[in-house]
């Protein structure tokens, strides 16, 4: 019996591999995104955007219906502004630093509307692609 022949293949020259940071999510770079300003993670398309009228706990908030690259802590209930809700700290899943809340439940009717969705605030968050 013969044994087969081993042909060697070319093999393509290394390449050096810069070291980028990875994210979960990348939103695409045609839209308006807000990201962490601590390390640059996308965190929302400025469609997701709902209102730049709250108020976070270092200052001015943003309210979106989704983000992405984000953690979220347990639920706990906070008396804010606006009433009695069960809120989540949540956190860019990249640097670990705290973001702002995610509204889990609002006890009062007429703040229904924030349930499910996220606050940001603007001392943890740069505007990115397309805002010129």
């Amino acid at each position: 019996w013969a044994t087969p022949e081993f042909t060697q293949r070319s093999v393509a020259p290394m390449v050096k591999m810069t070291r980028s940071k990875t994210f979960q999510a990348y939103l695409p770079s045609c839209h308006r995104t807000y990201s962490c300003i601590h390390c640059r993670a996308h965190l929302a398309n400025h469609d997701e955007l709902i209102s730049k009228s709250f108020q976070g706990s270092q200052g001015r908030a943003y309210l979106f219906n989704s983000v992405v690259n984000v953690g979220c802590g347990p639920a706990e209930e906070r008396v804010l502004l606006t009433g009695l809700h069960a809120v989540a700290d949540i956190y860019c899943e990249n640097c670990k630093t705290t973001l702002g809340w995610k509204y889990e439940h609002a006890f009062e009717s007429s703040q229904k509307y924030k349930e499910g969705k996220y606050i940001i605030e603007l001392a943890h968050m740069i505007k990115d692609n397309g805002w010129d």
